[in-house]
C-alpha cells in the first residue's frame, strides 16, 4: 500500500503555514487520506481575518464548483433508476431549450444560426452543451450572460433557465468542451424529474445518507460562527474580495456552484468515491457507474480555455487524467478532480488509493493552491 514518507506531514503543514504567515491566505483546512484512512488533517491560520478565532477542522466553506460532482452523482443515481437517460435532449424536461440558436462570428458582427442538434443530458454533464460562463471570455455571448445577471440568486432554478435559454449558445452542441453553467441547468432538470427542490433532493439522496450535516445551500444560524471568510482585499491584486452570501436561503439553488461544506463532510463524499459508490453499508451508486463517470468522455472533442490541463479529459462531473505526462502537475492516469472558485480543491487517485482535500477562501490564489496541493501530496508519497 502507498504510504507517506517520513516527515511528509510536517512538510505539508510547514508549507501551508508559511503561506498563512506570508498573508497569501487567511487560513486553510487540509486533509490527505490513504487506503481510506486519514493520514493528515490540519487546520491552519484564522477562520475569519476580521475576527478573532483560529481555523477549525469543521469550519464551513463556500465550495462553489465542488457542488458540480455532487449534482452529477445524483444525476447518475437517477440514470441507474431508469428515470432519465444521457441521450435525452434537455428540452424533454426544460422546453425553453427547444430549437436553440448559436452565435457565430459573421461579416460585421455576430450571425445567429440554428443549432445542428439540441444539447443532451450527456452534454450537460461533460460541458459540451454550447453554454459558457460570464468569466470565460469577453465574447458577445459572455457579455449577454453578464447583462442578464445570470449569477443573481433571486431567481428560482427554473427562472434562471428561462433567462439563460433566451441567450444564444456560444458553440454548436458537442463541438467543444467549454466550462459552463451546464450544471446549473442540470440542477433545474433534476427538479423537474423528481418534483423536488434541488436542495431537498441532495439532502435526501446524498447528505442525509452520508451524514453530511454541514453541507447545503444555506448556513443555519447555529453555524454562523463556523463560516470561513476571505481577506477583504486580495493580497496579490489589491481588489476587493466578495464571496456569495449564504446566511439566508437563496431562491437560486445553484447546481453548479451554490453549496457550503466542511472538510469532514466533503471527505465523506470523497470516501464514497474512493469506495466506488458505497460508504458504511450505504450504497448510492454502482461501481460500474462510478467508473463510467470518472472516464474521459471527450475523446477528440477540443477544450476551450485553460481550465482543463494538457493530458486531461473530462468525465461526467470531473476532470480526468489521461496521460502520465503533459500536465504541469503530478498525478496518476485515471485520477480525477475538481475545484471551486472560492479557493477549494480535491483530487481522488485510485491508483495510489489516495484522496486529498484543501479548503480555503482565497479566490485569487485558487490556481496556485490547486497546483501546490498536488505537489505537496505526490511529493509525500513513497
Amino acid at each position: 500500500m502507498t504510504r507517506l514518507h517520513s516527515g511528509a506531514t510536517n512538510r505539508i503543514q510547514a508549507v501551508l503555514q508559511e503561506q498563512v504567515d506570508r498573508g497569501r491566505i487567511p487560513g486553510a483546512v487540509a486533509l490527505v487520506s490513504l487506503g481510506g484512512e486519514p493520514v493528515f488533517s490540519e487546520a491552519l491560520g484564522r477562520q475569519d481575518p476580521a475576527a478573532p478565532g483560529a481555523m477549525r477542522l469543521d469550519s464551513i466553506f463556500r465550495i462553489y464548483s465542488m457542488t458540480k460532482p455532487v449534482v452529477s452523482l445524483v444525476t447518475m443515481m437517477l440514470v441507474e433508476q431508469g428515470r432519465l437517460q444521457l441521450t435525452d435532449p434537455v428540452s424533454k424536461y426544460l422546453p425553453m431549450f427547444e430549437r436553440p440558436q448559436v452565435a457565430l462570428p459573421g461579416d460585421g458582427g455576430v450571425q445567429l444560426v440554428p443549432a445542428v442538434r439540441e444539447a443532451t443530458v450527456h452534454d450537460l454533464l461533460r460541458h459540451t452543451a454550447g453554454l459558457t460562463y460570464e468569466f470565460m471570455g469577453d465574447g458577445p455571448v459572455q457579455r449577454q450572460y453578464t447583462e442578464a445577471a445570470l449569477s443573481s440568486r433571486k431567481r428560482t432554478n427554473l427562472e434562471f433557465c428561462e433567462a439563460l435559454a433566451a441567450i444564444p449558445l456560444a458553440f454548436q452542441p458537442g463541438s467543444c468542451w467549454e466550462y459552463s453553467r451546464a450544471t446549473d441547468v442540470l440542477g433545474a432538470l433534476l427538479e423537474v424529474v423528481t418534483g423536488q427542490p434541488l436542495g431537498q433532493l441532495l439532502t435526501q439522496t446524498v447528505f442525509a445518507p452520508l451524514g453530511m450535516n454541514d453541507t447545503g445551500f444555506a448556513l443555519p444560524e447555529s453555524s454562523f460562527s463556523r463560516l470561513a471568510e476571505p481577506f477583504p482585499v486580495d493580497p496579490d491584486s489589491g481588489e476587493a474580495v466578495r464571496l456569495m452570501e449564504n446566511r439566508r436561503p437563496p431562491r437560486f439553488e445553484s447546481g453548479g456552484g451554490g453549496l457550503l461544506s466542511s472538510a469532514p463532510d466533503y471527505a465523506r463524499f470523497l470516501l464514497l468515491l474512493r469506495n466506488r459508490g458505497t460508504l458504511d453499508g450505504v450504497r448510492l451508486l454502482s461501481p460500474h457507474t462510478l467508473a463510467w463517470m470518472t472516464s474521459d468522455h471527450l475523446g477528440s472533442i477540443p477544450a476551450q480555455g485553460d481550465l482543463l490541463p494538457p493530458g486531461h479529459g473530462f468525465g461526467l462531473g470531473f476532470a480526468v487524467r489521461t496521460h502520465a505526462g503533459l500536465a504541469p502537475t503530478p498525478g496518476s492516469v485515471g485520477s480525477y478532480f475538481w475545484s471551486g472558485l472560492g479557493g477549494t480543491s480535491f483530487i481522488v487517485d485510485p491508483t495510489q488509493d489516495m484522496f486529498a482535500l484543501l479548503l480555503t477562501q482565497a479566490p485569487g490564489q485558487r490556481k496556485y493552491f490547486i497546483r501546490l496541493l498536488r505537489q505537496l501530496v505526490y511529493g509525500a508519497l513513497d
